[in-house]
């Protein structure tokens, strides 16, 4: 017999469950509209590549949408969809969560989301 019943967290996992995935969520939460340089210089450690899969995948998903503007040199803006703004205020939880962690260690940290 096939389990037909799906648990939530894991599809909210499938969708969101990569880091590169969350950060790019957190930068496009913080500035809409972003261009594909805009996002790589604000994502440590993230190569084109994996941002370009990352990218294509959460617009696959819904999460994000891609407006290509008729230019030379061409100009493509990322931002959030409706769904994709649907999670801020997990990711604000999220958020929440990680300055008392730091706080906790003594860390210094980064406001990216204002909650």
């Amino acid at each position: 017999m096939v389990n037909t019943k799906i648990c939530p967290i894991e599809a909210a996992l499938n969708l969101i469950g990569h880091k590169w995935k969350v950060l790019i969520l957190r930068n496009l939460l913080s500035r809409s509209n972003q261009r594909f340089s805009d996002l790589l210089k604000g994502i440590n450690g993230i190569s084109q590549k994996m941002l370009t899969q990352q990218l294509r995948q959460m617009e696959q998903n819904g999460l994000i949408s891609r407006k290509v503007y008729a230019e030379v040199p061409p100009k493509v803006e990322y931002s959030l969809t409706e769904l994709g703004l649907s999670l801020q205020p997990m990711l604000e939880s999220i958020s929440t969560w990680g300055k008392g962690y730091l706080a906790r260690q003594g860390k210094q940290q980064e406001d990216f989301i204002n909650d």
